[in-house]
């Protein structure tokens, strides 16, 4: 069947690849699956009760979890095939951004997880006069339940109401809004309509490697990252299309857990999630002493040795791989056919770790704007330090400045009410400016340098890229976060938020008392020479205008909660610098 709407997915894996297990997640305990009729039965009668509910095409439906789950794919659809309009949001988001997009996107009804998130809502509900109504996943006392619309939908009568709908429900009309998180302002809201996603469903198919002779019913998928972001929102309709298991991981702390249960073939993964588990992994290897320790480290720098992606070759090689690498496998679950990393620049010295120890990830890029995917590599196809070939329905343009620039039919429709600023992203002859910087190499493989806005200039006129450093400096385990700061000042600093929990680790072997306290650790001179030599060596592979002179330690970890991150884990740069301006301005000399 063709597929041109966001609901005929379902309808083609069902009518190819029918699943017993199309969804899981785990509650009380146990994991509570739905069979992908069960998700077409359910959708439809989600349909029929939102329809009695008073819903017409192109109403707005906030869907908000903690969480991803069974009940959000089930909501995603029953929303899409009757025309209305589905506007994920954030779970960590403020009050203030909920308000905000409520308003902005004229919210009729809310579907939400739990009580933290009914909660946020409530604050905001009298201020929201669109809003009709709440449901809840979870039972909550005096909350409406999503089970009344369903309750609402038991009778079929209906039916032909959701079918005369979806039949006429055009590939370009809008499917969601999603409202960026955004680093600096209000968030935007990205209109994205049924061809922009599917179109980069189909195109990015082709990149995701297939094991021989596994069977679609035995291949697990594990979701954990949040699916109000685009890039897991797309992976989410990838997988369906080919009739794969999806299992929705509990949280962030349970991923461990939940890979020991799943034993997944393919799990997406952001950058900082990979540089957490190698953390772990170094820090598990490091600190077993004696002969366990030795051979973890040398199997290290025979990894290392490597310049290239190759299968183990050798004695030393193989003996690396059977005593080291192999449990790191198995720490994946075993299964692991590959991982897709996005939503920032991953580090070439990490991809490179974990490629030769047997785990393949396949680096992509783009944004919310283009739904997402621009490039990504694939097996037999990567290039480490790249994010890939670009998908075969895009046009990619660098212009005279660097800039990287995209056109197709997945680059979104506009920004929700903001007609100047989507005429301010375009240029003349219709490619959207990504605002990121890069180039094509000779092979075709699309390099990214840098964020245009968040590059700057010193008041030497010499321009220094942050993103770039930082991503370098990442690779130190005593590195958490770095913020490389100077526009307009004479030299780069930073500001760095130090890995407390690596730090105590490595005092504790030196025999140092580093405090406490994140604050007393963060002053602590030992540590403080030890980053400076951390930067010392950083340096030497930098131009002389871009290495970092000075550099201030944070006494506190940066988080989603406290706004000096985003939900996909990337720096609010203007936050940073505000919380932390008298660190800023003791670098320069201003305090």
């Amino acid at each position: 069947m063709s597929i041109r709407r966001l609901f005929d997915i379902p309808h083609h894996a069902l009518a190819k690849y029918p699943n017993d297990t199309m969804f899981a997640t785990k509650s009380s305990g146990e994991w509570k699956t739905l069979s992908t009729q069960e998700y077409i039965n359910q959708g439809n009668t989600i349909s029929r009760g939102l329809l009695k509910l008073g819903i017409k095409p192109g109403d707005k439906i906030a869907l908000i979890t903690s969480a991803t789950r069974n009940e959000w794919a089930v909501m995603d659809l029953g929303i899409s095939q009757i025309g209305a309009i589905s506007v994920p949001v954030y779970p960590s988001i403020t009050a203030e951004d909920y308000n905000y997009i409520f308003n902005n996107a004229e919210i009729k009804f809310c579907f939400l997880s739990d009580q933290t998130l009914y909660d946020k809502v409530n604050s905001i509900k009298a201020q929201v006069p669109s809003l009709q109504g709440v449901f809840s996943f979870e039972q909550i006392e005096g909350v409406a339940n999503w089970q009344e619309v369903l309750d609402l939908g038991i009778d079929p009568s209906n039916q032909g109401e959701v079918q005369d709908i979806s039949s006429t429900i055009n590939p370009e009309d809008l499917a969601t809004i999603i409202y960026t998180s955004g680093t600096t302002g209000k968030p935007k809201g990205v209109m994205l309509t049924h061809h922009n996603i599917v179109s980069n469903v189909l195109a990015s198919n082709s990149r995701i490697p297939r094991r021989k002779g596994l069977d679609y019913k035995d291949t697990k998928v594990l979701s954990f990252l949040p699916i109000c972001h685009i890039f897991e929102r797309m992976l989410f309709y990838l997988f369906q299309y080919n009739g794969l298991s999806i299992y929705f991981a509990e949280s962030i702390d349970k991923m461990g857990e939940n890979i020991k249960e799943v034993e997944p073939h393919y799990m997406s993964v952001v950058p900082r999630l990979l540089e957490k588990v190698y953390d772990k992994i170094y820090d598990k290897g490091t600190s077993a002493g004696g002969l366990k320790s030795k051979i973890f480290l040398w199997a290290l720098s025979v990894n290392e040795a490597k310049q290239s992606i190759t299968p183990p070759t050798g004695l030393k090689q193989k003996l690396a791989d059977k005593l080291v690498f192999s449990k790191w496998r198995a720490g994946l679950g075993g299964n692991i056919i590959c991982l897709v990393s996005g939503s920032a620049a991953l580090s070439s010295r990490l991809n490179l770790l974990f490629q030769n120890a047997g785990i393949t990830i396949l680096e992509g890029y783009g944004l919310t704007e283009t739904s997402p995917v621009i490039s990504v590599n694939s097996v037999g196809h990567i290039k480490v330090g790249s994010v890939g070939h670009v998908l075969e329905n895009l046009e990619v343009k660098i212009q005279p400045d660097g800039e990287i620039t995209v056109k197709g039919p997945s680059v979104f429709k506009g920004y929700f009410k903001n007609e100047q600023l989507t005429s301010e992203v375009f240029t003349p002859d219709g490619f959207f400016m990504t605002g990121d910087i890069g180039h094509l190499d000779s092979e075709g493989y699309l390099q990214i340098t840098d964020r245009k806005k968040e590059m700057f200039k010193t008041s030497g006129g010499k321009y220094v890229a942050p993103q770039v450093i930082e991503n370098i400096a990442k690779g130190s385990k005593f590195i958490e976060q770095i913020m490389v700061v100077g526009e307009g000042e004479k030299m780069p600093c930073a500001l760095i938020q130090p890995d407390f929990n690596f730090a105590k680790s490595w005092a504790e072997r030196k025999g140092y008392n580093l405090g406490q306290t994140n604050s007393e650790i963060a002053s602590n001179e030992k540590l403080i020479e030890r980053i400076e030599k951390e930067l010392k060596g950083i340096n030497k592979d930098l131009g002389h205008w871009e290495q970092i002179k000075r550099f201030e330690l944070t006494p506190e970890a940066w988080s989603i909660e406290d706004g000096q991150l985003t939900p996909t884990l990337k720096l609010k740069r203007k936050a940073v610098k505000e919380r932390y301006l008298d660190l800023y301005n003791r670098m320069y000399g201003r305090s």
